[in-house]
């Protein structure tokens, strides 16, 4: 029986995932952190076991937060290493509820937002996927491909098992739109760094603090940048542009495919401790 079936006979009580996802930011404040850090994962990649192993090596280099991506053969918005990770989790037989089990390696320990693409969740349903979070501990959901306008019925059924929504803004968000979807945020508002797909890059645009403002001004939530962040110094460089968390993902998720968890923990543990002092 799928963790779907397991859960369609009823509905209980969660915290919220929005007030868990608002405590780690306030913690990471408090602390005098520059910003929180948030890696991803692709999750079933390399394998399954593996891929336990390293959600675990995230949280103990030192993740503020995790966001756990469910493989899916068209992910329009990821870049080569992560598209490639997708493809071989599902060339493995990996599943979106085998690849959603994982969550509950680490979801006691740092909120876990997962990033999954529309498809997946119409299939099983939105009300049932949301549930499906909420049995596993997980605190919020990015849904790339969802327009804003087409987005109120998923909100108020994540909302109602207490899973934070993260919508998208990019550098070619017009302000009209940002604002629409800075109301819309719940969690953190995710901020695409570039024009294009995730991957590293080699130098950050000079427009980025300038985006980051705009997203500030748009809504009341925390602003976190992704996209290209493939470096300490980059990642340090987001924080002091003035992003409240960092998002990096292909470059670890292309060290997940290449080295031992150890490794994968030694390189969080520098995103982490590129984020311990104040930036800005």
């Amino acid at each position: 029986m799928s963790g779907f079936e397991r859960i369609a006979g009823g509905v209980g009580h969660a915290p919220s995932g929005a007030e868990r996802i608002a405590a780690t930011f306030t913690a990471v404040q408090a602390e005098g952190r520059a910003a929180a850090l948030m890696p991803y994962m692709m999750s079933g990649y390399p394998d399954l076991e593996r891929s336990r192993r390293i959600a675990r090596a995230y949280v103990d280099g030192g993740a503020d937060l995790i966001e756990f991506g469910i493989p899916f053969s068209d992910p329009l918005a990821d870049g080569p290493v992560i598209h490639g990770a997708a493809t071989a989790a599902l060339a493995q037989g990996v599943s979106v509820d085998a690849a959603l089990e994982l969550v509950r390696e680490v979801s006691d320990a740092v909120p876990v937002i997962v990033m999954c693409y529309v498809n997946p969740i119409l299939a099983v349903g939105v009300e049932r996927f949301a549930a499906r979070l909420r049995e596993l501990g997980a605190c919020g959901v990015i849904v790339p491909d969802l327009p804003v306008v087409e987005a109120s019925e998923a909100v108020q059924a994540f909302a109602a098992e207490g899973i934070a929504m993260v919508p998208l803004v990019a550098p070619t968000t017009t302000a009209e739109r940002m604002r629409a979807i800075g109301e819309l945020a719940s969690g953190f508002l995710y901020t695409v760094a570039v024009t294009g797909t995730t991957g590293e890059r080699a130098t950050a645009s000079d427009d980025v603090p300038a985006l980051l403002a705009r997203a500030h001004a748009s809504t009341q939530v925390p602003v976190a940048l992704g996209f290209g962040i493939g470096t300490p110094e980059q990642a340090a460089a987001a924080a002091a542009a003035g992003a409240d968390g960092v998002i990096v993902g292909s470059r670890l998720v292309r060290a997940a495919g290449e080295a031992d968890p150890a490794v994968v923990r030694d390189l969080v543990a520098g995103f982490a401790r590129a984020l311990r002092e104040p930036g800005r």
